[in-house]
């Protein structure tokens, strides 16, 4: 199993609005990419000086899945929204 972790920053301007439209597309694509086994996220709630705003956490079989994954058409348009609306994304992938 490959773990895909993905922590975003997003830019000062971001309105609420943006950012829960994010968070409902990121919860709509386990419905529309089998290779996801496992999707989990969440906004920060410490709100600390260090910490990223919203947090990810994907469980895929294999790095051929991810690789699915990242290259879907339905990930790729909400990655472009990320990419709008975040100044940092750090993102970690590991097996267990």
């Amino acid at each position: 199993m490959l773990r895909h972790i993905v922590l975003l920053k997003f830019k000062p301007d971001t309105k609420e609005t943006q950012k829960n439209e994010l968070e409902s597309e990121l919860k709509a694509l386990p419905g529309k990419i089998p290779e996801i086994k496992g999707y989990e996220m969440g906004f920060d709630v410490i709100q600390s000086p260090r910490s990223y705003d919203f947090g990810l956490l994907a469980t895929f079989e294999n790095i051929d899945a991810l690789k699915v994954y990242q290259q879907h058409p339905q990930h790729v348009k909400v990655l472009n929204k990320v990419l709008e609306i975040c100044d940092g994304i750090i993102a970690v992938d590991f097996e267990v």
